[in-house]
């Protein structure tokens, strides 16, 4: 590539940085308070654990269907332009809501148009890219900065005038994404009968599978470690300017994983930083557990990212690779309803059950082992795989 289309390149993907930086601004400025908001309209934690197992449940299922209807119709940008200003109908509604039922509506109908945002992002990006994906990494991690920024500040919003301002910041960020998105170049390509013949290829690849698999137990950790942060914050008498700090510190984690994730995936492979992922999802959960006051609760968030950030730069990376030609927004989606899922959904659900029955560090404890057991039967099922493999050509030399 000449220094004419370097220069070309850089500018094209001013875009994509500022879509990264205002999209996760405005998740990072709403989701980890609507759990306090939940708290606030008086529901229970089991109550709360099925409203935020509800958009994990509904991604399982949209960001798929979304993304194979952007991939089979090539209108990604109207589709995420419509995803993104259905959400911010829905949560202008959701900032009234206070009743379970009604609550519980609108969250699940936010969800499905949402679900298919960041595959749809992710998937623009990584064309966009071209032969330069392994740079999605430095891309991604404005994004990161975007959550840092907004949460502390928010945080002190909501602490000082009180929980309308996560709503009101999550608008005005959410807003500035939506104009972005109608700025990036639209997809000219038409699959045909190809969609069918990736969408077969997906379904019955091996490794496709047990990537998902990893996915899933990685999305379940993540659920659990993040969902019920802030009320376990809470019980620990932290202030919300805390719970913002916590966000911020996560985040600088991020960083240093995301810009050299594309050497980490070079040097270990995307599945097996995948699995170096879920064995820091497992020691972070532990860690909360001990936990006697809110604050060490900043350092212990400096394993974010070498759980989360490690784990979906990989995955997004791996997905990149291996979907077909013209089937990204559907692998992305894939992936994305494994993780964000089927996964979170089930993290979500039993971190509810756990944390009103056993208290919530017993409930870190609890998904703490559970990580770590995850990471040892992958680590068993990949050696006696091996071993298969090494028999069989063993005997055929016979």
């Amino acid at each position: 590539m000449n220094d004419r289309q370097d220069s070309r390149l850089k500018r094209k993907l001013i875009l994509p940085k500022i879509m990264y930086f205002f999209y996760y601004g405005a998740a990072a400025a709403l989701i980890p308070f609507l759990v306090i908001y939940y708290r606030s309209v008086g529901l229970p934690e089991n109550s709360i654990g099925v409203l935020t197992a509800i958009p994990p449940l509904l991604t399982l299922f949209s960001a798929p269907l979304w993304g194979g209807l952007a991939d089979a119709t090539q209108q990604h940008r109207r589709l995420l332009a419509l995803s993104i200003a259905a959400s911010l109908v829905i949560v202008l509604a959701l900032s009234f809501a206070q009743e379970f039922l009604l609550l519980a509506l609108l969250v699940a109908i936010h969800a499905f148009f949402l679900a298919p945002a960041v595959p749809f992002i992710d998937s623009m990006v990584l064309e966009l890219l071209g032969d330069r994906k392994y740079q999605y990494g430095r891309l991604r991690l404005w994004g990161a900065l975007g959550w840092g920024m907004a949460a502390p500040v928010v945080g002190w919003l909501a602490e000082r005038y009180g929980l309308k301002w996560p709503f009101l910041g999550y608008l005005a960020l959410m807003a500035v994404t939506l104009m972005a998105t109608l700025r990036m170049p639209a997809s000219r390509a038409s699959l045909g009968n190809q969609f069918w013949k990736g969408m077969r290829f997906l379904a019955v690849n091996r490794q496709w599978s047990l990537f998902l698999a990893l996915a899933l137990l990685g999305g379940t950790s993540m659920a659990v470690t993040g969902n019920f942060l802030f009320l376990y914050v809470n019980d620990l008498d932290g202030s919300r300017t805390l719970m913002g700090l916590a966000l911020t510190f996560a985040t600088l984690s991020e960083l240093p994983i995301l810009f050299f994730s594309d050497r980490l995936i070079i040097q270990f492979g995307a599945r097996n930083v995948l699995v170096l992922g879920l064995m820091f999802f497992g020691i972070r959960s532990l860690a909360y557990s001990f936990l006697g006051n809110a604050w060490p609760i900043l350092l212990i968030q400096l394993l974010h990212g070498p759980s989360f950030a490690a784990m979906w730069a990989a995955g997004v990376s791996y997905a990149g690779e291996i979907a077909p030609k013209g089937m990204g927004a559907t692998a992305q989606g894939m992936f994305g309803a494994a993780f964000m899922g089927l996964g979170a959904a089930v993290g979500s659900l039993f971190g509810g059950v756990l944390y009103n029955s056993i208290g919530g560090a017993m409930m870190y404890r609890w998904a703490g082992f559970t990580a770590l057991m995850g990471v040892l039967l992958y680590l068993l099922a990949k050696r006696k795989s091996m071993n298969l493999v090494t028999v069989t050509a063993e005997e055929q030399r016979m």
